[in-house]
């Protein structure tokens, strides 16, 4: 950049020393002849700046356009690269949500069943605790009806010898009761 700003330093310096010449000359021959003079030194200092400074400057912006290209073709390959991945997994996305879909109604299911199980045991064990009970009540009510049965029984008996016992009647038991203790008379000591 320092070079072109140099070489167009110069080439206008050269142009300015040209014009002055021309405005000091007499003739119009001379005119012609130093305004072709100052176009060829300002053709040509131009001529050698473009091609000194030119070459290198196309060829470091060929580089640099180059360069943007390949980057830009590898943006342009990574970006593919994503969008086949993105499509990839849409294209998986159904199985994939099918897939948990049979996961989750088989893990359903299983709970279900095992919520199933687990209320038959329960109700099976409430029925066998309410069978035992039953029974338990069944067996105690039993016992307090022979109880019951047996105190009645008992009153019964009770009433029907009172009715039946007679001051005759207990006078004989009374005797009868004592025949019981007392010894046999036809035991007898021998000496």
């Amino acid at each position: 950049m320092k070079n072109l700003l140099r070489s167009v330093f110069l080439t206008l310096a050269i142009a300015a020393i040209s014009f002055a010449a021309e405005g000091e000359g007499g003739g119009e021959g001379n005119i012609a002849i130093w305004k072709w003079a100052n176009f060829l030194v300002l053709a040509g200092a131009l001529i050698y700046i473009i091609l000194k400074n030119a070459g290198p400057f196309f060829e470091a912006r060929t580089r640099q356009i180059r360069k943007d290209m390949i980057e830009s073709e590898q943006i342009k390959a990574d970006a593919e690269a994503r969008a086949a991945e993105v499509d990839r997994r849409l294209a998986n996305l159904a199985n994939e949500i099918a897939s948990l879909r049979g996961d989750a109604q088989r893990q359903s299911e299983v709970a279900m069943k095992r919520a199933t199980e687990q209320t038959a045991a329960d109700i099976a064990k409430i029925q066998a605790h309410a069978e035992q009970e039953i029974a338990a009540a069944g067996k105690s009510a039993r016992n307090e009806l022979r109880r019951y049965a047996a105190e009645l029984a008992v009153q019964l008996a009770e009433q029907k010898i009172r009715a039946r016992m007679t001051p005759d009647a207990q006078d004989a038991l009374v005797k009868g009761f004592a025949r019981q203790l007392q010894p046999p008379a036809s035991s007898s000591v021998h000496t």
